[in-house]
């Protein structure tokens, strides 16, 4: 097969992990953002939350662009990790 013609997409992903855990609190969360690359070419920024151990809840933001997304992502963990996570 000649693929020379071909052109080929290749997906970066861009993702961040974050735990915020308190046990004299009883406080035991993680949020999971994360930059992804649609089927429609739209850029995708998924933030997933909720305490660790259980399923979580999930919300989508479309981006038209990477670089728009990215900042987001950003924006947001510097957020998160204001608030201790």
């Amino acid at each position: 097969m000649n693929f020379a013609n071909t052109d080929i997409v290749y997906l970066r992903a861009m993702q961040t992990y974050l735990e915020k855990r308190q046990p004299a609190k009883n406080v035991s969360r993680f949020y999971r953002i994360a930059v992804l690359r649609n089927l429609f070419g739209e850029w995708t920024l998924c933030r997933e939350w909720g305490r660790i151990g259980h399923g979580g809840q999930v919300r989508m933001d479309w981006f038209v662009d990477e670089e728009q997304a990215v900042a987001a992502l950003i924006a947001l963990e510097a957020s998160k990790r204001q608030r201790g996570y």
